[in-house]
């Protein structure tokens, strides 16, 4: 299960990645979906790009959630949005998912490779499921600029620069071809939804047995965040073509 935090956190994100509607929108058109299309997205999170994508394309998207609180609101917001019938939202962990070899036409993983150990897992791991032809798409962290400070309290995470995360995506033979890097703009509103939920929430639960970890996460995150993460770490979706 996903800490707390993160539920709390992210109780107002559209979605749930430092992207935007417009992005993932490209990221359709470069998918190259259409009706019909049939997409696998895991980690599914609150059901953001799997909903923005079934509207926009008409494309059918099988969503895997661990995150009961997640699940419940993208269930939801399909049916708000009128798409219930194109996407569907499984309780579960994405990584233990079973699929029929080279049943989709794309397979996604916005920000949650560590699901499956790392990013050439990741692709590893979804490969399979996508037809020849098809796509597999990402959503990974990497360092925009090395060395790191030696003071950025996340310097020891798994990341590397733009170039090596190409690399480890094309260790699986899949060859990426298409990049959606993410902006300032992008970074500022995802961490900054974070800093309102957290706040409001603390507002209103300052009694509850998890608010003390909850405001250290966040003070901790948001000091991270404006020291060194905004000039450091970007984020990016690759896309790889799995070659007919």
């Amino acid at each position: 299960m996903i800490p707390r935090y993160y539920v709390v956190a992210e109780a107002t994100h559209e979605i749930q990645n430092p992207t935007s509607r417009e992005k993932l929108l490209l990221l359709g058109e470069r998918l190259g979906l259409e009706p019909g299309s049939r997409v696998l997205d895991i980690a599914s999170g609150r059901g953001g790009p799997a909903i923005l994508l079934a509207e926009a394309f008409g494309c059918s998207v099988r969503g895997i959630e661990i995150a009961p609180e997640f699940r419940a609101v993208a269930l939801a917001r399909a049916a708000e949005a009128g798409v219930a019938e194109l996407v569907s939202f499984e309780l579960g962990d994405g990584a233990g998912a079973a699929f029929e070899p080279e049943s989709y036409d794309a397979a996604l993983c916005l920000g949650a490779s560590f699901i499956f150990g790392d990013l050439a897992e990741t692709v590893d791991a979804l490969a399979p499921a996508v037809r020849p032809g098809g796509h597999v798409a990402v959503g990974e962290p990497y360092w925009r600029r090395l060395p790191l400070p030696e003071d950025y309290v996340d310097r020891r995470d798994p990341w590397t620069s733009l170039e090596g995360t190409v690399v480890i995506f094309e260790t699986s033979g899949l060859h990426v071809v298409s990049l959606i890097a993410s902006s300032e703009d992008d970074w500022d509103r995802y961490e900054t939804l974070h800093w309102q939920a957290v706040e409001r929430w603390l507002a209103s639960n300052a009694d509850d047995p998890d608010a003390s970890d909850i405001r250290a996460r966040h003070e901790k995150h948001k000091r991270t965040y404006l020291r060194h993460g905004r000039d450091h770490l970007g984020w990016a979706i690759f896309v790889g073509w799995k070659r007919p």
